[in-house]
């Protein structure tokens, strides 16, 4: 069962312990997480001229409106104010810097009624992170740019958590990914044929949780629990942030959530740069966690072997 918390004041120990077991945690912006929100408002709204960013696919072709995307993204992900900023909103919430490590932001639309919903707006079907080649112990951090509604959020499909779903991460691998298919984005406007992690079997999408923070605001969740991008009736374009963390102690002693059916190869941890000074992960870490993605990825093939 997920529990959401709203505001807590619990640290960031025992959130992680909670975050572990599937819980949600919900906050208020913060004064670094208004900043970020406020530089990226400016950023969407320069690219977009004089037109409102939700509401500029009423008025946009939808090849515009991709290419246009297209290269706003990668300068907001890039932009060395998100790498200040993000350590002050961690460390706002009670995260030591010193142990600490974040990936990119990413710069998320969902757009209204199917304009689009491949590529660089890609509308996530029901997935866990961990099937993407994501640690156990990775906390994903979401944030509304604009005022978010139900009908334009994500939802947790609660009762997956701990119960495995048939999926097609076997045949999935970061490094793989990362060479072939992820700077092909933009080109995917009305299908997307790239190989991506999804359910193979029927997935109950109730009981579900859709949480909405107020803009600035940020919900933080694991990286295993099942969740989708919903399906944006709203008629307005959401416009979001997130980004992920990982504590190195978690790390080391592989503490983090279960895996009940992840089987993908390769490791994100490369990703992942320390708060304090943006050191990089450990290599030895990453190889070892190949290692072991390798070993998990045979060991699931093995029935289908015999």
């Amino acid at each position: 069962m997920t529990t959401v918390f709203t505001g807590s004041s619990l640290n960031d120990d025992d959130r992680r312990d909670l975050l572990y077991r599937g819980d949600v945690f919900v906050y208020s912006a913060t004064s670094a997480s208004a900043e970020l929100v406020l530089f990226a408002r400016e950023l969407i709204e320069e690219a977009f001229g004089g037109l409102d960013p939700e509401t500029a696919q009423h008025e946009m072709d939808v090849e515009r409106f991709a290419g246009l995307l297209a290269d706003l993204k990668p300068r907001f992900i890039h932009h060395p104010q998100c790498k200040k900023l993000l350590p002050l909103i961690l460390e706002e919430v009670g995260c030591s810097l010193d142990k600490t490590y974040f990936d990119v932001p990413r710069l998320r639309t969902s757009t209204s009624h199917d304009y689009l919903t491949s590529g660089i707006s890609y509308a996530f079907h029901p997935h866990r992170d961990c099937w993407y080649s994501a640690p156990f112990n990775q906390i994903n951090w979401w944030m509304p740019i604009y005022p978010v509604v139900p009908e334009n959020v994500m939802a947790f499909h609660t009762r997956y958590f701990d119960r495995p779903v048939a999926n097609g991460s076997a045949r999935y691998d970061y490094a793989e990914w990362n060479a072939t298919s992820r700077h092909t984005a933009a080109q995917h406007i009305r299908s997307d044929s790239r190989e991506q992690p999804k359910p193979e079997e029927e997935v109950e999408l109730d009981p579900q949780v859709r949480i909405v923070p107020e803009a600035g605001g940020f919900m933080l969740f694991s990286g295993a629990h099942l969740h989708s991008t919903v399906p944006n009736t709203s008629g307005r374009t959401r416009f979001s942030i997130d980004f992920r963390t990982v504590h190195i102690d978690d790390v080391w002693a592989r503490r983090g959530a279960v895996n009940v059916d992840a089987a993908c190869t390769g490791t994100t941890l490369r990703d992942f740069r320390r708060c304090a000074d943006l050191a990089p992960m450990p290599e030895e870490l990453a190889l070892e966690y190949e290692a072991e993605a390798l070993i998990r990825a045979r060991q699931a093939s093995e029935p289908l072997r015999s």
